[in-house]
């Protein structure tokens, strides 16, 4: 009897439901995210409707964590350090979607209140990290322009986020719906 190790399929090969979903928020999540992020541009950064797309496309960057992370081996800690931050960014992430529509109900903004409602920074820094782990996946996977091109997109992304720049933050979304989107036609991992 052999024994062969499990290896990630590549994009072209998806056969599988799981496969399908986590191959296909390659794309679908930086296009949900340009939406939220152009909608805030357009209509201010406490608009309910791009609160509720920021938190969809915070779901949605979480199954790309998972397509990425199950890409690279079984017994790879950065696959396991992907899985860690994020999962946690993914929550923190959405943290600020909602806090967004909170805002659009005329409520106070909860990242300036003191107590616990300090936990979203942390969580969210973690949304950022997780995606410079990605890239790095990726560099390493050999895909080096969408390495490149989503490490500095999401090298970016905070100082789009936290200033509020919304032609920053679109711009952000644009680079990593290309550089993401791309993997979904790729033909080796």
């Amino acid at each position: 009897m052999t024994t062969t190790t499990s290896t990630a399929q590549t994009p072209t090969e998806v056969t599988t439901p799981t496969d399908r979903l986590l191959t296909g928020s390659l794309l679908v999540a930086p296009l949900i995210y340009l939406a939220a992020d152009t909608t805030y541009a357009a209509r201010g950064w406490d608009d309910a409707t791009g609160g509720v797309l920021h938190v969809l496309g915070a779901i949605a960057y979480g199954f790309v964590v998972l397509r990425v992370a199950s890409w690279l081996p079984q017994v790879s800690r950065l696959a396991a350090w992907i899985l860690l931050t994020g999962l946690i960014g993914m929550v923190g992430n959405a943290a600020y979607g909602f806090d967004a529509i909170h805002l659009s109900l005329g409520d106070t903004q909860l990242v300036d209140q003191p107590g616990a409602a300090n936990l979203i920074k942390p969580l969210g820094l973690f949304f950022p990290l997780s995606f410079a782990l990605v890239s790095w996946a990726l560099l390493r996977l050999g895909h080096r322009w969408q390495g490149v091109l989503g490490l500095v997109a999401i090298l970016t992304w905070p100082v789009a986020h936290i200033g509020n720049l919304g032609v920053v933050a679109v711009t952000v979304d644009i680079a990593l719906v290309i550089a993401f989107g791309s993997l979904v036609w790729s033909r080796s991992v």
